[in-house]
């Protein structure tokens, strides 16, 4: 059973703590503090709002908790680049602040890099753990300088945030522009490009393929099946190095939360209920 924080952290409010380098992060809670805490993480150059539409039904189950990257959203922004060493930190300094011992951690993408990152290095802090449309490894790292050189320069952001939706979602919910489409637009042009710049360098000097190995949580992995940018065989990787992990590939692109929410959550759901049984 996760442990809760007091009620009267339990409010839908945004919150903000500070890290130990003297960065705001800013969080929020949703759902009653009687419900065992479900921690969630998202994607690069979004905000903890990308899980708006499942919050409803998952604040049904768990006290949800979620927060902005640093050099996203309304935390700060610090001069980069980051790492998953800061990164993962930050998650377990939230807790700390929250006086949460451990939860059940969802993270998506740069998200679920960042659940391999405590799975491995914070075990005692996570129960259930599920990696969505994630990678141990995006190298060669010499394909992220030139993306972190771009989009420091910020007349490219339009441009960037159009390859983030080309990547993110089927061509029609692109043609024409879904209203959810344009909502994740909005939320890539207003997160500062050092924030960007600074979780790409993370993510360029990440290789984590044997060490997802000492993961010993209950895990499961969910991948896209037409994701061209956490392949398939990323997530095929992961869960065959993950002891006991159980996969699930759903036919989406990069964002099944949104693409497939009902599948996704049913996988979701179903997997971190099996821990009440």
């Amino acid at each position: 059973m996760t442990t809760k924080p007091n009620e009267t952290a339990a409010s839908n409010r945004l919150h903000y703590f500070t890290a130990d380098d003297n960065v705001r992060i800013a969080y929020r809670i949703d759902g009653s503090a009687s419900n065992p805490v479900l921690m969630l993480a998202n994607s690069i150059a979004t905000t903890m709002n990308m899980w708006d539409g499942q919050i409803a039904e998952l604040a049904k189950h768990y006290q949800v908790l979620r927060y902005d990257y640093r050099g996203h959203g309304s935390s700060d922004t610090p001069a980069g680049p980051y790492s998953f060493d800061r990164l993962g930190r930050d998650a377990i300094e939230l807790l700390d602040t929250l006086h949460i011992e451990k939860v059940h951690f969802l993270g998506l993408s740069l998200g679920g890099v960042i659940g391999q990152w405590l799975g491995i290095y914070a075990p005692e802090r996570i129960d259930r753990l599920v990696l969505s449309n994630t990678s141990s490894y995006l190298g060669p790292p010499e394909q992220w300088q030139g993306l972190i050189q771009a989009v420091l320069q910020p007349e490219n952001l339009p441009e960037i945030a159009d390859t983030f939706l080309k990547n993110w979602f089927p061509p029609h919910m692109l043609e024409p522009v879904a209203a959810i489409v344009r909502s994740f637009r909005e939320m890539v042009l207003t997160t500062r490009p050092e924030g960007i710049a600074g979780s790409w360098a993370a993510i360029r000097d990440m290789d984590m393929r044997r060490t997802v190995s000492l993961i010993s949580s209950p895990t499961l992995v969910i991948g896209g099946q037409y994701d061209t940018v956490t392949l398939p065989s990323h997530s095929e990787l992961i869960a065959d190095t993950v002891p006991s992990a159980t996969l699930v590939l759903l036919p989406s692109v990069h964002l099944p939360n949104i693409e497939y929410e009902h599948e996704f959550l049913n996988a979701v759901l179903g997997f971190l209920q099996n821990s009440h049984e």
